[in-house]
């Protein structure tokens, strides 16, 4: 996929089929959208293609009420491809960019630069100064740009809109099962492996010690996960939590611990997807407690491996 930071770095060679959107976490109602460009871009011998926004606009224009994003850049720009994308332009939202009206946009940007032969949207969505670009207006300026305006149909699950704030308020709730199926995969986070106080290896489960690069961390508890390690997804538990066993810190921790591994993971960047949740995190009289309990915990979750439905899961991550 290319990627261009900034339109005026964008060299587009071909029309393009395109939709514009931050699309945070990149989950089914997104997908949908993607669906509908890359189908539509084989359909008219264009060029798939995604604009997104970095930072948030509303770190910009409402810094206060800004929300922490399910994923860094990189991990949107990865999944875009993944969906089909071949072209993403990355724009630097500032507060100059908020305050250039729609129709300039549409004009200098979506027609002339992108040679867009057909827009889409994602419901409700608008950009532009006082969110003026919204479809009604791309509509109206389609015959006069040359190209087709349209609004793809949000996603809703048990009822409910599938978005990226609803995702985020499942996983403070710790309720990853739900928030899996309106991502279309499970929720995962990465970062740097950092050196720990090794107790795990004391009591015979070593654990990984993440420092994660994404803001959104579910809620405290015990999950079984799935970790990537050189290739190949396997098979964890994980904590999140501050250790009230044996201290409280003010910043969570995220300790994974692999099934049959021993290897050394210091200064490796980890990714771990949370499957299932097996508990919250609780407070223990002394380690041989919190041991057995560990135990118990790596056996509940050996269990959910063994399912089915997890194992077919698994195999398509």
């Amino acid at each position: 996929m290319k990627i261009f930071h900034g339109i005026e770095n964008a060299n587009i060679a071909r029309p393009t089929v395109l939709t514009l959107g931050v699309f945070d976490g990149l989950h089914i109602g997104h997908q949908r959208i993607m669906q509908t460009v890359v189908d539509r871009a084989k359909s008219v011998n264009a060029v798939p293609t995604a604009i997104t926004f970095d930072p948030h606009p509303r770190a910009v224009l409402h810094p206060e009420t800004a929300p922490p994003l399910l994923q860094t850049l990189d991990q949107r720009l990865a999944n875009l491809e993944h969906l089909g994308i071949e072209q993403t332009i990355v724009i630097a939202f500032d507060a100059d960019f908020a305050a250039q009206p729609a129709e300039i946009f549409l004009r200098e940007v979506i027609a002339e630069r992108l040679q867009a032969r057909e827009v889409y949207l994602g419901e409700g969505f608008a950009f532009g100064r006082g969110r003026g670009g919204n479809i009604a207006l791309l509509r109206s300026m389609a015959n006069e740009l040359g190209f087709v305006a349209d609004e793809v149909e949000e996603v809703t699950l048990r009822g409910r809109r599938v978005s990226s704030s609803a995702i985020r308020g499942l996983l403070r709730e710790g309720r990853t099962n739900l928030a899996r199926r309106m991502l279309g995969r499970p929720y995962g986070v990465e970062g740097v492996i950092i050196r720990g106080d090794r107790r795990g290896h004391t009591i015979g489960f070593p654990t990984a010690n993440l420092k994660p690069q994404n803001r959104v961390i579910p809620k405290f508890g015990v999950y079984a996960t799935a970790t990537l390690i050189d290739g190949v997804w396997k098979k964890s538990i994980t904590n999140i939590g501050v250790r009230p066993t044996f201290e409280s810190e003010s910043d969570p921790s995220i300790e994974t611990y692999v099934f049959d591994f021993d290897g050394d993971l210091y200064g490796d960047v980890l990714r771990v997807r949370f499957l299932h949740r097996i508990r919250d995190e609780r407070k223990f009289n002394g380690i041989d407690e919190l041991k057995a309990q560990i135990q118990r915990d790596t056996e509940t979750a050996r269990n959910y491996f063994h399912h089915q439905g997890v194992r077919n899961m698994l195999a398509l991550l």
